[in-house]
């Protein structure tokens, strides 16, 4: 199993991050069966303030260039991703229209 975690901005307009939480709420089952043929195994998002943090918990084989790819195919991903692209806003030096970003994993802890 390979863990990730992904962070984005939304737009700093409580409108803007109450609907993108509203979205979240109930997310269609077509999407969640693109996030399930992806090969991510679960998948949470936390927000604090207008920043969400993304955690993927996926199988071994997962990559994003896959996932793009199937995505890209998807009418439906594609339409859910426009939607909420209209709350998110570009993280500090990031190019045009990136939205999440992959973090840098920096300590781990096991006891």
């Amino acid at each position: 199993m390979q863990t990730f975690l992904l962070v984005c901005d939304l737009k700093n307009e409580p409108e803007a991050i109450q609907a993108y939480v509203q979205c979240h709420r109930q997310v269609d089952t077509v999407i969640l069966e693109s996030i399930r043929d992806a090969g991510i195994l679960e998948m949470s998002i936390y927000r604090w303030s207008n920043r969400l943090s993304m955690v993927l918990h996926t199988s071994d084989d997962f990559s994003f260039e896959k996932k793009a790819k199937l995505d890209l195919a998807n009418p439906k991903v594609q339409e859910w991703e426009a939607f909420l692209g209209q709350y998110q806003t570009n993280l500090p030096g990031t190019p045009p229209n990136w939205r999440w970003a992959l973090t840098e994993k920096i300590f781990s802890f096991t006891s």
